[in-house]
C-alpha cells in the first residue's frame, strides 16, 4: 500500500539522484530580475551581459501573422547550432520586453515552445546566447487583434 511517508521517501530519493548526476534543473532557480525588468531589446541583453545582436538565418522562430487573442500567442524559437547557452523570446513593445529565458546545456536540443503576452502588435525576437559570446536572432512582426496585456 502506498503512504504519504512511503511517497515522499521516494520523491526525496528521486530528488537525490537527480541532483547527483547533475540532471536536477539547477538552473531554475537563476532569475535575472534586470534582464525580465528591461523595457527594450538592448537593455534586457545588456543586463544579461550579452553584446549585440546580429541576424541568423540559424535561429528560427515560429508565431503567426495574425494573434486573435494577445494573452496567449504560441511562439517557438530553434536554431541547429552546436554551442548555445540561452535562448530568448522577446516580444519589442511589451511593457517587459524578455517573455522567455531558456538555458541550454549540450544535452539538450535548442528549440522551445512557449505561449506569450501580447498587448500590440509588435516585433517578436528569437534570440541565442550562444557560448563564445556571440548574440543572434530571427524575427518576425506578430499583428494583435485582442491586447493581452491590459492597457
Amino acid at each position: 500500500m502506498q503512504t504519504r511517508r512511503n511517497a515522499l521517501k521516494k520523491s526525496a530519493a528521486v530528488a537525490g539522484l537527480l541532483a547527483s548526476t547533475g540532471m536536477f534543473p539547477q538552473f531554475a532557480f537563476a532569475f535575472n530580475t534586470a534582464a525580465f525588468d528591461a523595457k527594450s531589446v538592448a537593455d534586457a541583453l545588456k543586463a544579461l551581459g550579452a553584446g549585440a545582436p546580429v541576424e541568423s538565418k540559424d535561429v528560427s522562430i515560429t508565431a503567426p501573422d495574425i494573434a486573435e487573442n494577445g494573452s496567449v500567442v504560441p511562439v517557438g524559437v530553434a536554431t541547429t547550432l552546436a554551442g548555445v547557452k540561452s535562448m530568448l523570446i522577446m516580444v519589442e513593445k511589451n511593457p517587459a520586453t524578455l517573455t522567455a529565458l531558456f538555458n541550454v546545456t549540450d544535452s539538450v536540443e535548442p528549440a522551445f515552445q512557449a505561449r506569450v503576452k501580447m498587448g500590440q502588435s509588435s516585433d517578436v525576437y528569437a534570440i541565442a546566447l550562444m557560448k563564445d559570446g556571440k548574440v543572434l536572432f530571427a524575427k518576425k512582426e506578430v499583428k494583435v487583434t485582442l491586447g493581452g496585456c491590459g492597457g
